[in-house]
């Protein structure tokens, strides 16, 4: 198991990898193939066909198997590394990584899944813990591990290295993985993942090539607005009518779950709008290599995580999480408003000091919302709510790329015919070291009119998170039932995910209940039905009572603790009656097992609390899991806590 799931980690690093790490290598790679004015296509398209697809592998694991799923998407996401790295035009790069995106849309979600058929419930939470710290951890990592391959191999080994990890792990999950022969029948929801990818492709090319390549006035524009409304008002007729849609339009009638999308939509826009221009500045405008621009881009990711698990930890405290979104959107706004300061003689490190503020506020927002939503929604929501939050994440990172490639190119243009001399010559590439040869005198124009040209998208981008700013007053209190945490680092990276109800609820079950430690919970056991016995007592006597007879030869490594310690904690459980012992073996005694009855009713009991805002008891499948999470307890030797002195 460990094999196998090394195999998934490594999966899911190199999905979450190549979100960011052709950040820094976007100057070097329109430098060789040329295009900058659609620059943020190489972005945008990896980012729409991800979000496309995202919604749809969930339910192909789920009708043919999470291991053939995962192998065909590992497959399909190294084929278009391979190509994107053969590349020998803009047009072939941008097709390409729309090719890879396909694959890395299955390679997070199904790997997600993935953990559900080879970990216990008990220990899944854990392990999935792990995998968002991989992808948080790989986000921060990706601009400066580009930036690496950038300055001393070559922009097309950020694709290139995918192929020998991605061919490793296929290999691994076909050998070590086998998936449950049970599946259950799905209705999937190819029309409206089609419809959908129409309408954002329309509007994405008509934002990013209207009023350059093609006139406002002329028949291609035309056709792409015609192709954007078939394609929403085919979006709307679809899902009115699937069983299981992608997006269920009732959601929009509940107003947290509105706000909270078009709250996240503009957070999209502004973390990958920065991530995506900023590196341009930093080696065309300042002039630092592509390495050290990934390093000065870190401050931004690591903002997002320190913010994103601080404010978690206060939501956990509070139980209250309306601020967060209102003080986040606010600092992203000052964030945005001091990067559209930055000219050509400012020093490098402001703007990494300006991308940390950028990013402290982002992660005020990006979980938070997420736990907003499931907090005010029904149960047989939850899955689609929760994945439907993220979508709208997911095209706002892929709208304003496009629309921040679009505004960019303009204003690059039009400064660029307005300031250069007559009879100016640049060189065809636009790499930095070609600009970095330019004649002083131009070269200082140049660099004034790049800088000049960065300003407007990060006003705008300011301008639409103030919008963002104003629409979180609109966002409701409703208290948490209990204390809970919003501190889910791959969630708070945006990691896509498709998820049923039943998984969403048992998530927040193990989330909630995690709040108190081991020995805080049995003496909480203890002191309901008034019992005389310590935590370790109590753990031990669920396990007879769950396992059956406890072989003391065994019991070590059975229980993962030291023979002198079960030894102990034995003598003291006999002694209550509750269990009987012969030199072999534990046997939990009729009283006992009546016991262990009453503390898993009064465990069930404490659960449905924790649960109570999504009325599980109406829904069977949510009854069933909840009975399993109470039979099971807590399984780990309970620790008392430190004495203070």
């Amino acid at each position: 198991m460990r094999v196998t799931f090394a195999a998934l980690m490594l999966v899911m690093l190199l999905a979450s990898l190549d979100q960011t790490i052709v950040s820094t290598a976007l100057p070097t790679i329109v430098g060789e193939l040329g295009g900058l004015a659609h620059l943020s296509w190489i972005v945008t398209g990896y980012l729409l066909a991800t979000t496309v697809v995202t919604p749809l592998y969930g339910k192909l694991g789920d009708l043919l198997g999470r291991k053939v799923v995962l192998q065909s998407a590992i497959l399909l996401f190294l084929a278009g590394s391979a190509l994107c790295g053969m590349s020998r035009s803009m047009l072939e790069l941008i097709i390409f990584r729309a090719v890879q995106g396909l694959g890395g849309g299955g390679l997070m979600v199904t790997t997600m899944a993935a953990v559900g058929d080879i970990v216990t419930p008990r220990e899944r939470g854990r392990y999935q813990g792990l995998f968002g710290a991989v992808f948080g951890v790989s986000t921060v990592i990706g601009p400066l591990i580009g930036g690496y391959f950038v300055e001393h191999l070559s922009w097309r080994w950020i694709f290139y290295i995918n192929l020998p990890l991605g061919l490793i792990s296929v290999l691994v999950i076909g050998w070590t993985f086998h998936t449950p022969a049970i599946r259950r029948r799905q209705s999937i929801d190819f029309a409206g993942a089609a419809l959908l990818a129409i309408f954002l492709t329309a509007v994405m090319v008509l934002t990013t090539l209207g009023g350059q390549s093609i006139g406002w006035l002329s028949p291609w524009s035309g056709v792409l607005i015609a192709s954007a409304a078939f394609g929403l008002a085919g979006f709307v007729f679809v899902e009115r009518r699937a069983s299981e849609p992608i997006l269920p339009l009732s959601l929009f009638r509940n107003r947290i779950f509105v706000v909270s999308c078009a709250v996240g939509f503009i957070v999209g826009l502004a973390m990958f709008g920065s991530v995506t221009y900023m590196p341009l500045y930093l080696q065309i405008v300042s002039g630092v290599s592509p390495a050290r621009a990934g390093l000065q881009l870190t401050p931004m990711m690591a903002g997002v995580l320190v913010s994103s698990i601080a404010s978690g930890r206060i939501i956990s405290q509070i139980g209250r999480y309306r601020m967060f979104p209102i003080a986040g959107t606010a600092v992203m706004t000052v964030g945005l408003l001091l990067l559209s300061t930055l000219q050509a003689a400012s020093a490098p490190w402001l703007a990494s000091v300006y991308m940390l503020v950028l990013g402290l506020g982002l992660g005020m927002v990006m979980q938070v919302l997420i736990l907003a939503v499931q907090n005010a929604v029904d149960y047989r929501d939850l899955g689609v709510a929760t994945s439907g939050a993220n979508l709208f994440r997911s095209i706002g990172g892929s709208v304003g790329v496009a629309a921040f490639g679009a505004l960019f190119a303009v204003n690059l243009a039009n400064g660029l015919a307005a300031r250069l001399p007559p009879g100016s010559h640049l060189p065809a590439s636009t790499e930095p070291a070609a600009i970095a040869a330019l004649p002083p005198a131009l070269k200082t124009v140049y660099l004034d009119v790049f800088a000049a040209a960065l300003h407007p998208v990060f006003l705008a981008a300011a301008a639409i998170a103030a919008i963002g700013f104003a629409l979180t007053w609109l966002l409701q209190e409703v208290p948490l039932r209990e204390r809970a945490r919003a501190e889910s680092v791959g969630e708070s990276f945006a990691m896509p995910h498709d998820a049923t109800s039943l998984e969403e609820l048992e998530t927040i079950v193990r989330r909630l209940e995690a709040r108190e430690t081991h020995w805080e919970f049995y003496q909480h056991v203890a002191q309901s039905l008034d019992l005389s016995l310590a935590p370790d007592q109590i753990w031990l006597l669920v396990h007879i009572c769950r396992s059956g007879p406890l072989w003391l030869s065994e019991a070590p490594v059975r229980l993962r603790v030291a023979p002198a310690h079960v030894e102990k904690i034995a003598e003291q459980l006999a002694a209550t009656g509750l269990v009987a012992r012969n030199e072999q073996s534990l046997v939990a005694t009729a009283r006992g097992s009546a016991l262990f009855d009453r503390m898993v009713q009064g465990h069930r009991a404490m659960l449905q609390q924790l649960a109570a805002r999504w009325s599980p008891e109406q829904h069977v499948e949510a009854r069933a899991m909840l009975d399993r999470l109470a039979r099971n307890l807590i399984a780990d030797l309970p620790i008392a806590p430190a004495r203070s002195h």
